[in-house]
């Protein structure tokens, strides 16, 4: 009997990582999670077809993703076609496996679409779905020479819609201490969009271009006041502004950063990047900037630690890593470290991992765990389903639902921690803020 090939499908609500274990376990297939419309050559392009695009002025996004939650399916089944089409992964669905992730808190309706597309509309063979943080601790994230992966970590995933801090303990997302601050890469260019449009140039219709500026010129800053001053004393002359020469799409020309001493055509448009490099992913640490009534990104992991009991604080404190595509920003680590490290207890070491390439992270996690034996004995089959519908998939997929001490499952097995009492009594004194939580000052958080 010939052996179902298995695909993996990071769905994110920004682009789609995707590929065939075996054949793209190292370099998936990247396409956009929309269907744009170009206003240059009034052609509709789905997904993959972007690619095809030679004028990105004045695109119109129809995203399948509203808020975080995949919300329009007609047009992600339009984006899926043309994924496991012959002009991307070529497969056969019919034979095939499929592990697909999917939103952290995901409503039960949409779960359930999730199952009926799979086994109802492409008829894999058997499926498995989970959010990007459960498959972590199967990647090489926290891997480091000579020593196992840990039992307790804390990721950081900072994406499109949301940045969500997520503890896992054994391999089991501790959902009752998840924390959600409401910034994600799409507020981030909205914004950037709304001050250069004030301050320079109108691109309020310019997405896909400020979307590749503020990838390209972006970044955290480490000392906030300082760059700020330093910008208000010379906005066009100092250290910190670069010049972005914007594309011009009749020619071919692709934007880019202009390099010191770089002579221009009197016809090309220069937006002035100064302090908007940093005031906008300040905005990831600082949500009350544009009135977000939220801490955070380093508050948010302090208040989730401090949910937790005592005995495990130290190892979350020592194994914090950060995906998604925020992570790209430079200067990301530092920050954060220098601020988690005057929250953290003076006796716990603060340590931060983050990938060369934080988008695909979460991909390559999930092609080891396809290839675990764990991963052939919790999908479910199409017979399964067929019998029980999605009842199968919340038997077997973890979820957010069930209870919130299913995480307490296999606590037993981390030794000398404790009883699941012992467990249960620090959750709950931490949770009321009583002796043991070590945090300085109150966080402000979203949470589920």
């Amino acid at each position: 009997m010939k052996t179902p090939t298995t695909v993996v499908v990071d769905n994110g609500a920004h682009t789609i990582k995707a590929g065939i274990v075996g054949v793209h376990d190292a370099t998936p297939r990247i396409i956009p999670n929309a269907i744009v419309r170009s206003k240059g050559d009034k052609t509709t392009y789905i997904g993959h077809e972007l690619e095809k695009c030679r004028d990105f002025s004045g695109l119109h996004y129809r995203l399948p993703f509203e808020k975080g939650y995949l919300t329009d399916w007609d047009a992600e089944k339009a984006i899926w076609d043309g994924l496991f089409s012959s002009a991307v992964l070529g497969i056969d669905t019919a034979e095939s496996t499929l592990l697909i992730t999917e939103p952290y808190f995901d409503l039960p309706n949409l779960q359930d679409v999730y199952d009926q597309f799979a086994f109802e509309e492409y008829e894999f063979q058997s499926y498995y779905r989970c959010t990007p943080a459960a498959l972590i601790p199967y990647g090489d994230l926290f891997a480091r020479p000579g020593l196992p992966t840990p039992e307790c970590m804390l990721v950081i995933d900072s994406g499109f819609s949301f940045t969500h801090v997520i503890p896992i303990i054994n391999g089991s997302v501790v959902w009752a201490a998840v924390e959600r601050i409401d910034v994600g890469g799409k507020l981030l260019t909205n914004q950037l969009k709304e001050l250069t449009s004030f301050r320079q140039w109108n691109m309020m219709d310019e997405t896909y271009i400020m979307n590749d500026i503020k990838e390209a010129c972006c970044y955290i800053s480490t000392d906030f006041k300082r760059d700020l001053e330093i910008c208000r004393a010379d906005p066009r002359r100092n250290a910190i502004v670069q010049e972005y020469i914007l594309p011009d799409f009749s020619t071919g020309r692709r934007g880019r950063i202009r390099q010191p001493g770089e002579a221009i055509d009197d016809s090309a448009q220069v937006m002035y990047m100064n302090n908007e490099r940093f005031t906008i992913p300040e905005i990831i640490f600082r949500p009350g900037d544009i009135g977000l009534e939220q801490s955070g990104i380093a508050s948010s992991v302090a208040h989730c630690i401090a949910h937790l009991p005592e005995d495990v604080r130290g190892m979350l404190w020592a194994h914090i890593g950060i995906v998604g595509g925020n992570a790209k920003f430079s200067g990301l680590r530092e920050r954060l470290q220098a601020e988690l490290r005057s929250l953290a207890p003076v006796d716990c070491d603060v340590n931060i991992y983050i990938s060369d390439e934080p988008i695909l992270e979460a991909y390559r996690s999930a092609i080891a765990f396809a290839k675990s034996p764990e991963f052939s004995a919790n999908v479910v089959t199409r017979a399964e389903y067929l019998e029980m519908g999605s009842n199968a998939c919340r038997r077997k997929f973890i979820d957010w639902r069930p209870v919130e001490k299913e995480w307490l499952k296999g606590q037993a097995q981390l030794k000398g921690r404790g009883s699941a009492k012992t467990w249960d009594e620090g959750l709950e004194r931490a949770s009321s803020g009583k002796k043991g939580t070590k945090v300085k000052g109150k966080a402000r958080v979203t949470r589920r």
